[in-house]
C-alpha cells in the first residue's frame, strides 16, 4: 500500500491538485495584504524652439533639450469591500479541504482497484496449483489406461478419453498462466513498477468479525468520503452566495505614494531645473449602485446553486445508506457461500478419492472418474472465487462506511 501511495500516477496527480489548492488558500492569495508597486520613468525631448515673452523679447534656441526623470513608490490597500475578500478566502480554504477529500477519494478508489487486481492474482495463483494437480492426475490416468490397454484390461476408448482430457487440462493450465501474467502486469501498472516483476501473493484471507462490521454502519453518514465531498460543495455554495451579496456593498480603499520628480528644461522656460519629492495619501470610496443587473443575476444563480448542492447532498446520503445495506448483505451472503463451498471441497475430495480407488479396481469407468475429477476441480475453483469476492465485498462495505483507510488490511 505504501508503494501505491507514493508511486501510483492517479494519486500523484491528485496530490498535485491538492498542493495547488493549498497555494491558492495562502494569505498571499487572500486579498488581505496591500499591493506595493515601484514605477519610474525618463523622457528626453530635443526641439528647436522660438519663444516670445510678454515684454516683446524673443528667445530662439536650436536643439533645446528637455529631460524629465521620475520615480514613485505606490501603495494600495482595501480597507472594506463588503466582506467580499473574507468570503472569498473562506471559499479558498474550503476548496483546499475539498481537494484533500478528493485525494482521499482517489486513494480509496485506487486501493479497491489494487485489491481487485491483487485478489485476482491470488485466485489465479491458487487455481494454478489446482490445475497442475488435475493435470498430474490426468497424466497418471493416461498411463494406467495405456497399461490396461496393453494388457487387454480396457479398450482403446479409455486411452482416447484420457488423451482428450489431458489436452483440455493442458489448455486450461496454459490459459490460467496467461491470465496470471496479464494480472501481474496490471498490478505493476497500479504500483508503477517493473512490468516483468514476479509478485508474490499471500492467499490467506481473514475477515473482520460481524460485531465490528455492524458497528461501522453508524459512521457512514459522517465518514463516507462522498458525503463529505457533497457537504464541502454545499459549503462552497454558501460562501458563494455571501460573496455575491458582498459585491453589492460599498468599497473603501486607501492609497499612498512617495514620489520623486526631476526636470531639466531649456533656456526658453522660466525655470531651468525642477526637483520635487514627497508623500501623498488618500481614501477612495466606491459603490456600484447599479451595474445593469449582472450582480443581481449572479446572486440569484448562486442561491439556486446552493439549493442544488443541498439536494445533491440529500441524494448522496440516501445512496450511501443503500450502498451500506447492499454491500453488507452481499458480504454476508458471499461469506456464507464461501464457507459452504469450503465444506463442499471436503465432500468432493472424498468422492474423488473413492472414485479413484474403484477405478483402479476396474469398478468405475474413466468417464465416471473424470466427472468426479471435474466436480473436485469446480469445488476448489468456486471456493477460491467466493473467498476473494467475499473479501472484496467487505472492503467495499468499509469504503461505504468511510472506514477503508482506518482498518488494518
Amino acid at each position: 500500500m505504501a508503494q501505491m501511495l507514493s508511486a501510483n500516477f492517479g494519486i500523484q496527480m491528485a496530490q498535485n491538485q491538492k498542493l495547488q489548492a493549498e497555494n491558492n488558500a495562502s494569505v498571499l492569495n487572500s486579498g488581505y495584504l496591500p499591493s506595493v508597486a515601484v514605477t519610474s520613468g525618463a523622457s528626453y525631448d530635443l526641439q528647436d524652439q522660438e519663444v516670445t515673452f510678454r515684454d516683446g523679447s524673443l528667445n530662439v534656441v536650436d536643439g533645446a533639450e528637455t529631460k524629465r526623470l521620475n520615480a514613485a513608490l505606490n501603495l494600495n490597500y482595501t480597507i472594506f469591500d463588503g466582506m467580499g475578500r473574507y468570503y472569498n478566502y473562506k471559499r479558498l480554504k474550503q476548496t483546499e479541504k475539498l481537494s484533500g477529500l478528493q485525494v482521499r477519494a482517489t486513494v480509496e478508489s485506487t486501493l479497491l482497484q489494487l485489491f481487485t487486481v491483487y485478489f485476482e492474482l491470488a485466485r489465479l495463483t491458487e487455481n494454478e496449483a489446482v490445475l497442475k494437480q488435475v493435470l498430474s492426475n490426468t497424466k497418471d490416468r493416461l498411463t494406467r489406461a495405456n497399461y490396461g490397454f496393453d494388457f487387454g484390461q480396457n479398450t482403446k476408448l479409455d486411452v482416447l478419453n484420457a488423451e482428450v482430457d489431458l489436452v483440455n487440462d493442458s489448455i486450461a493450465l496454459n490459459n490460467n498462466a496467461q491470465q496470471l501474467a496479464n494480472t501481474r502486469r496490471d498490478l505493476a501498472v497500479l504500483l508503477n513498477d517493473d512490468l516483468n516483476k514476479m509478485f508474490s501473493v499471500d492467499t490467506t484471507v481473514a475477515f473482520l468479525d460481524d460485531l465490528t462490521l455492524e458497528a461501522m454502519k453508524k459512521t457512514a453518514k459522517t465518514e463516507n468520503v462522498r458525503v463529505l465531498i457533497a457537504e464541502s460543495n454545499k459549503q462552497l455554495s454558501v460562501y458563494g452566495v455571501k460573496f455575491q451579496r458582498a459585491l453589492e456593498l460599498p468599497r473603501l480603499g486607501l492609497t499612498g505614494a512617495y514620489g520623486w520628480n526631476e526636470g531639466i528644461f531649456p533656456a526658453t522656460g522660466f525655470a531651468t531645473k525642477n526637483i520635487s519629492s514627497g508623500f501623498s495619501a488618500g481614501l477612495q470610496l466606491s459603490w456600484n449602485i447599479f451595474d445593469g443587473g449582472a450582480n443581481r443575476t449572479a446572486f440569484k444563480n448562486s442561491k439556486i446553486n446552493l439549493e442544488t448542492q443541498e439536494l445533491a447532498l440529500e441524494e448522496i446520503k440516501i445512496q450511501v445508506d443503500r450502498d451500506v445495506a447492499n454491500t453488507y448483505g452481499d458480504f454476508l451472503n458471499r461469506k456464507n457461500a464461501y464457507e459452504l463451498l469450503e465444506r463442499a471441497i471436503s465432500t468432493a475430495q472424498n468422492n474423488y478419492d473413492r472414485s479413484l480407488d474403484r477405478f483402479r479396481l476396474g469398478q468405475l469407468t474413466s468417464l465416471e472418474l473424470r466427472q468426479a475429477q471435474i466436480n473436485l476441480l469446480n469445488a476448489r475453483m468456486n471456493a477460491n472465487m467466493a473467498k476473494y469476492q467475499a473479501k472484496l465485498t467487505e472492503l467495499t462495505y468499509l469504503q461505504a462506511c468511510g472506514q477503508l483507510l482506518n482498518v488494518p488490511l
